[in-house]
C-alpha cells in the first residue's frame, strides 16, 4: 500500500514543496551541502528552537523569517508554514540531527497531506555518527559487533513492549541511547545487568557543539558519573564491546582490504 503521503512527497513537478530538513548534530558545517542549499534559498525556516542552534541559520539570507517551534503546538505549526506555502514563499522545517530519527515528521506530513501540500525530505548527519567521530570508535567492528541498535527509553511518549530498553540490551551489541539521560539510575540497572557492572560505556553530550563533552566510564558507574557531571539533558549513552577495543589491541580485521579478498573491483593477490 502506498501513502497519500508518499505520492505527494515524490511529485517531482510540484512546485516549491516545503522542505524538511535535517539540521545535523549541531555544528552548523556539519549541514549537507542540499541543507545548507535550501537554508539559503528560504523564505520561511521554521526550526526547532530547543534543540537546534541558531548558528544554523547563518546560512539563511538577511530577509528570510526565521520561527522557533518551541512555543508552537502542531496546528499552529502547520498552519504557519501551510500559510506561508500558499503565498508562494519558500518553507524550510528544520529539524535537529536528521529527521526521521524522533523527529515527530510523520505528523507533520499527514496534515500537509489533507492540504494538498506537497514537501519533500533532506536527511541529516544523526547524532550517534557525530559521537562516533568524537569518541574514535567503529561501531561495527569484525568479530566484535556487526550490529548498531539507537534507541530511547519510554518516557512521556512510549515504546513497544518488545523494544524496551532491557530487551534491546539484552542482544549485547553496540548501542546508542538517545533522549534518556533524565532516566539514568534504571539505564544503569538495565545495562549492568546486560552488559555486566564493568561494560564499556561512554555519555556524549552536545556532540560536535563548541562546548561538547565526552565522558568515559562504565555501566556500573553511569549514574554516579553523570550526576557528578550535572549532565541532565542534550547528552547520548554509548555501550558495547567495541568501546573496548583500542586501536592497539585490534585484532579482528575487516576482510574488505586483506589483500587476498577478492571482489568486484579488485583480484586477490596471488601468494605462492
Amino acid at each position: 500500500m502506498i501513502h497519500e503521503s508518499a505520492v505527494i512527497n515524490s511529485d517531482k513537478k510540484a512546485p516549491n514543496p516545503i522542505i524538511f530538513c535535517g539540521a545535523g548534530p549541531g555544528d552548523p558545517d556539519l549541514i549537507t551541502v542540499k541543507g545548507q542549499q535550501a537554508l539559503a534559498a528560504a523564505d520561511l525556516v521554521v526550526y526547532a528552537g530547543s534543540l537546534v542552534p541558531e548558528a544554523l541559520l547563518k546560512w539563511t539570507r538577511p530577509e528570510c523569517r526565521h520561527l522557533s517551534s518551541a512555543g508552537l503546538h502542531l496546528d499552529e505549526m502547520v498552519s504557519t508554514m501551510a500559510d506561508a506555502w500558499q503565498a508562494g514563499r519558500k518553507v524550510v522545517r528544520l529539524h535537529t540531527g536528521d529527521p526521521c530519527l524522533y523527529g515527530a515528521i510523520f505528523e507533520q506530513m499527514a496534515q500537509l497531506s489533507r492540504r494538498d501540500i506537497p514537501y519533500t525530505v533532506i536527511p541529516g548527519v544523526t547524532a550517534a555518527f557525530a559521537a562516533a567521530a568524537a569518541l574514535g570508535v567503529e561501531y561495527t567492528l569484525p568479530e566484535i559487533s556487526q550490529t548498531l541498535i539507537l534507541t530511547r527509553m519510554a518516557g512521556r511518549t512510549p515504546v513497544p513492549e518488545s523494544e524496551t530498553l532491557a530487551s534491546l540490551a539484552a542482544h549485547r551489541t553496540t548501542m546508542a541511547i538517545y533522549l534518556s539521560i533524565s532516566m539514568v539510575d534504571e539505564m544503569t540497572r538495565i545495562l549492568s545487568t546486560a552488559y555486566g557492572t564493568d561494560g564499556a560505556c561512554a555519555v556524549v553530550y552536545r556532540a560536535s557543539q563548541p562546548d561538547q563533552k565526552i565522558i568515559w566510564t562504565t555501566t556500573g558507574q553511569l549514574a554516579e558519573t553523570v550526576k557528578k557531571e550535572k549532565i541532565t539533558r542534550t547528552a547520548l549513552v554509548v555501550v558495547g564491546r567495541v568501546l573496548d577495543v583500542s586501536l592497539e589491541a585490534l585484532v579482528h580485521r575487516s576482510r574488505l582490504y586483506d589483500r587476498h579478498f577478492a571482489h568486484g573491483y579488485r583480484e586477490a593477490e596471488n601468494h605462492q
